[in-house]
């Protein structure tokens, strides 16, 4: 059963087999030479040209990638001479090897570095070659060779072994095979009976870069991080080929609604952080482009929809679980991913399926996972291994009403090595068509149904060479398309392994990735100030739907081997949601002097947010009851708070004095439920009460004032009376002239007026 499991799901990554391709050239050599003489023989050889790896040959083309009856198949490259010595009176041959009949031999076959004399075929001979006289030390040369498919020897249809070689010698060496690269050839002239189902998942996603923050307009203008996606969407950048690519292929796309919601609120208005600004986006127009695009090669074709921001399912359920919240948001960011997709593209996505990273599950994963409203869980053979001698169909029921798919390892993982060099690409491409025919030949009876997931964000150079593998299959001679929602109604294989893996066979190196416990801490606290936070306003909507989306890009998949930069975004929201709690503050009082039995303290609520607030209770509190009192003899008071936008409110509390002396006060703002809103602030009334010897001057003075108003109506009254008996006198005295004239009206005898200056 070796063989079995190196079907079923070991298949190494072209990363791995390139490192394993590189240790064995090292351990080709006894330690001692190495010890010895500092460098390995392997090296040594091919640096004095004697040994099969003084040539590097590179396949850069090989066309057509699946050949049928009738056709020249033509394959170029480069050599380059890696060693020290001229290679002389060299030519480039063909080798076509024997048919291969399992997956393993051509996992075995791509593992193999240098010309193995037991193992590699004889060359094709006949004029199917290229003549090299003479490749001086350190230089390359182009070569080409065509072959008629009738002349390779291919009898029946399966995966062949293809290597061109190259043959030639040097003064340390006579002929001999100094280079050779090997590729797969698959060769099915007709279609099989029954086609592998295959789903090929064509993922759109993209890293985090909204902010928390918003514009202060009724639009809210988003601000972003940066305006890197932009040249992803550009002509020429990786979503834009992605979309271009996927369009002409029979995939599934595999949206996070995130970068939808992102590139949507790039087609208006929106800004970009710059140092402690913001400038104005300019990219609407890209944007508009890009959408667009999309939603034409989405027209009739299944969407997948993960939830908003692509949730760290892994680490949630390793790191999150257990900080309380931390599973809160996976619910609402599934429905907000429906609503997204089936807004901005007008198509309605599926929304039960979940991605964990790399296919990686274990029982915490799958709970996670499912608590998100998914039934399907998208897993990976590497991690559901099967010991069978075949590969199973994807679909298999865990419990539950859960259905793992199973995504095939090998193919998954065909193109996440470097692609963009020719030789790269085009190897990865064989390999990939190869692996396809090779699981149809298995059980050519027996219909079966495989998934690939590939990489998540495939570069432009993966994305191409997925695209130039799977039109390598559009004959569909051992194959035939079929979507992710169909796939993962299949009926399953009864043989297939349907046990979730354990918590201990989870992969270290993922687990090193993933979001540290420090990390959902953050995320809890940010929660609970938004909480508090939002009770508060009138409008809560500006608040909570900006910091709601900030927190799920928080805990998403795009982070893993992002640690510092993970940590600053949350830090960055977190401090932004902090400005803007502090916008709602009680101003600072100086102290206050008291002088009587009973008098107002006012405290001052200042709102700088641009909307009100209301819901807050503002809570005066006496450091000593016996000396004063509030609000009719209690040591608190309380009064409710409501402010509009941009003002402030003086909040008027009733106190009392019983005692001299200063009183500590304490005033702290609440939310009507009685949680602390800000910081308290403190100030000391200094009380000073009026005494009973000052009431007596008081008083003293006031009967003093009366007494005196007395005296001046005496007077008056007496003037009065005398001015009455002279004027009676005259009327007696006909004689006696009277002034004609009088120098001075009659005085008054009325109180004076208002501002009059009264003689005594």
């Amino acid at each position: 059963m070796a063989e079995a499991a190196d079907i079923q799901g070991t298949h190494p990554s072209p990363a791995r087999r390139w490192l394993r391709r590189t240790a064995s050239l090292l351990a080709g050599a006894p330690l001692l030479a190495g010890l010895l003489h500092g460098v390995s023989p392997t090296a040594a050889a091919a640096d004095t040209g004697t040994g099969s790896r003084t040539v590097d040959v590179s396949l850069d083309t090989l066309t057509p990638s699946a050949p049928m009856e009738g056709d020249t198949l033509t394959v170029s490259g480069t050599v380059t001479n890696q060693s020290k010595q001229t290679v002389t009176d060299a030519t480039v041959d063909v080798r076509v090897g024997p048919r291969m009949t399992s997956r393993s031999q051509i996992d075995a076959v791509s593992g193999r570095t240098g010309f193995l004399p037991d193992s590699d075929p004889a060359p094709l001979g006949g004029g199917y070659k290229v003549a090299i006289p003479r490749l001086a030390a350190g230089l390359s040369t182009e070569f080409k060779l065509s072959v008629p498919v009738d002349k390779l020897g291919l009898e029946d249809g399966g995966v062949y072994q293809l290597g061109v070689s190259l043959t030639g010698q040097t003064a340390q060496a006579g002929e001999q095979v100094l280079g050779i690269e090997r590729t797969f050839l698959p060769y099915q002239p007709e279609a099989t009976e029954k086609k592998t189902q295959l789903t090929y998942l064509w993922p759109l996603i993209s890293s985090a870069h909204v902010s928390a923050e918003t514009g202060t307009d009724d639009q809210q203008t988003p601000v972003f991080e940066n305006d890197e996606l932009a040249a992803e969407l550009a002509p020429g950048g990786r979503l834009d080929h992605m979309v271009t690519l996927g369009r002409e292929l029979p995939v599934t796309w595999v949206i996070d609604p995130d970068l939808l919601a992102t590139v949507d609120a790039m087609t208006r208005s929106y800004r970009v952080k710059s140092g402690t600004d913001t400038v104005p986006g300019r990219n609407q127009a890209v944007a508009e482009r890009w959408l667009g695009a999309l939603e034409k090669a989405v027209v009739g074709r299944k969407v997948v929809a993960l939830p908003f921001a692509d949730p760290d399912i892994a680490s949630l359920a390793h790191r999150g679980k257990d900080v309380p919240g931390s599973l809160s948001h996976l619910q609402p960011a599934t429905e907000l991913a429906g609503t997204t997709v089936e807004t901005i593209l007008h198509v309605k996505p599926s929304t039960d399926f979940s991605w964990p990273v790399d296919g990686a599950v274990d029982p915490s994963i799958m709970d996670v996972a499912t608590s998100a409203g998914a039934r399907k869980v998208i897993a990976r053979s590497d991690s559901f291994q099967d010991d069978l001698p075949y590969t199973p169909t994807a679909a298999r029921p865990i419990g539950g009403g859960t259905t793992a798919v199973v995504s095939d390892a090998y193919l998954s993982t065909a193109f996440e090595g470097d692609m963009l060099p020719a030789g790269n690409s085009t190897l990865a491409i064989q390999e990939f068509l190869a692996q396809s025919l090779a699981v149809t030949l298995e059980q050519p009876d027996q219909q079966r149904s495989i998934v690939v997931a590939p990489q998540r964000m495939p570069t432009t150079a993966q994305a191409q060479t997925m695209a130039v593998a799977l039109r390598g299959l559009s004959a569909q001679r051992w194959t035939q398309s079929l979507d992710l929602i169909a796939a993962s109604a299949v009926k399953p294989d009864p043989d297939a392994s349907t046990k979730v893996p354990s918590a201990s066979r989870y992969p270290q190196k993922l687990r090193k990735q993933e979001l540290p416990v420090q990390a959902f801490r953050d995320m809890q606290d940010t929660r609970g100030e938004l909480d508090d936070f939002k009770v508060i306003l009138t409008q809560p909507d500006r608040v909570v739907t900006p910091f709601g989306n900030a927190i799920s890009r928080e805990m998403s998949t795009s982070w893993r081997g992002q640690a510092p930069a993970a940590s600053l975004y949350r830090i960055t929201v977190q401090q932004y949601l902090k400005s803007l709690s502090k916008g709602v503050q009680l101003i600072d009082k100086s102290d206050l002097t008291l002088s009587g039995r009973s008098a107002t303290i006012p405290v001052t609520v200042q709102n700088k947010l641009l909307q009100g607030v209301d819901h807050l209770v503002l809570r005066l509190t006496s450091g000593n009851k016996t000396r004063l009192k509030l609000n009719g003899g209690d040591a608190v008071a309380e009064l409710p708070v409501r402010i509009d936008g941009g003002h402030s409110q003086s909040v008027k509390f009733t106190a009392s004095a019983n005692a001299n002396g200063p009183v500590p006060m304490t005033a702290q703002l609440f939310t009507e439920d009685g949680t602390p809103y800000g910081q308290p602030m403190t100030f000391t009334v200094k009380v000073s009460e009026i005494t009973p010897t000052v009431m007596l001057v008081i008083a003293g003075g006031v009967l003093l004032l009366v007494l005196a108003g007395a005296r001046m109506y005496t007077q008056r009254k007496r003037a009065a009376a005398r001015n009455a008996e002279a004027e009676a006198a005259e009327d007696d005295d006909p004689e006696q002239p009277s002034d004609p004239t009088p120098d001075t009206g009659p005085e008054s005898g009325d109180p004076s007026g208002a501002g009059e200056k009264v003689d005594r």
